[in-house]
């Protein structure tokens, strides 16, 4: 299909874009790397009558240190953030979880800000940054406001940016002795997590000393496992003393049903994902 038309803008900077957003209203719509925004277009399932690009505002894209966290711009495209030796050192999970997204013409044009405000509960991105406690920097009419993981994934395709904000970077707390592994369940290549794993571990004479575990697609938003993570701490490196740890991972959840499988099916695939990324990751 054909999109219906709309006014297109390319913003050379953050205040310019954010003019034309406000300008826009609830008719506007923010383009990033576009690899989600322009195929609803197409679909017709969003007909905004003007869409700014933020492709050419280059202070939103590029990876930095900032004191003891990793700042990854939010125009940042997948490719640059799954290769980048700041974030394979120090957020060693994000890059894990970032080189499975789709193909690679997808990563070297989607960007890191978009996908994560996209927030599709099948996404690869959103479990990790809630399991590396990302903190997200928004810009908007009333200023700058920093919002953390926990609180930024609202509903389905829903977060905490408003209508009339733009996400400008994401903070990542560095974790750089850390080890992690991220694991997703697909029925072919390059496809939507039917469920994914993300995992990030601190470990200390041969044991578990921290655990951060979240889910993808086990619900509406990522899912942070806490009772799993606490029962990860002391944890030798066994199989099987991780299995009974990572037991109960999907208790409490509510995964979707559809024809990639139903809840139960979802439920079972998060204990044998969950019990693999923590074995890999150690």
């Amino acid at each position: 299909m054909i999109p219906v038309a709309f006014d297109y803008s390319a913003p050379t900077t953050l205040d310019e874009a954010l003019t034309l957003l406000a300008d826009a209203g609830e008719d506007g719509k923010i383009l990033a790397g576009g690899q989600s925004l322009i195929p609803v277009l197409k679909l017709r399932l969003a007909a905004p009558h003007a869409v700014i690009d933020l492709g050419r505002i280059d202070a939103l894209r590029g990876i930095r240190e900032d004191g003891d966290h990793v700042v990854i711009g939010a125009m940042t495209q997948h490719h640059d953030v799954a290769t980048h030796p700041l974030v394979a050192e120090h957020a060693n999970l994000i890059a894990r979880a970032t080189q499975t997204v789709a193909d690679p013409q997808i990563r070297h044009r989607g960007t890191f800000g978009g996908a994560l405000v996209h927030a599709d509960p099948a996404g690869d991105l959103p479990a990790a940054a809630l399991a590396m406690d990302a903190v997200f920097h928004i810009v908007g009419p009333g200023g700058e406001r920093t919002v953390a993981a926990a609180d930024f994934f609202v509903d389905l395709f829903t977060t905490a940016v408003g209508d009339n904000e733009i996400l400008t970077e994401v903070r990542m707390p560095k974790k750089t002795a850390w080890v992690s592994d991220y694991q997703k369940f697909t029925r072919v290549a390059q496809q939507w997590s039917i469920v994914g794993v993300a995992a990030t571990l601190r470990i200390e004479n041969g044991r578990i000393a921290e655990a951060r575990i979240a889910l993808t697609n086990m619900g509406s938003v990522p899912i942070r496992v806490q009772a799993v993570e606490q029962a990860l701490i002391g944890c030798a490196i066994e199989e099987d003393a991780i299995a009974r740890a990572t037991a109960s991972v999907a208790d409490g959840t509510n995964p979707p049903s559809d024809l990639n499988g139903d809840p139960d099916y979802r439920r079972h695939l998060a204990t044998v994902l969950t019990r693999r990324a923590v074995l890999n990751a150690a």
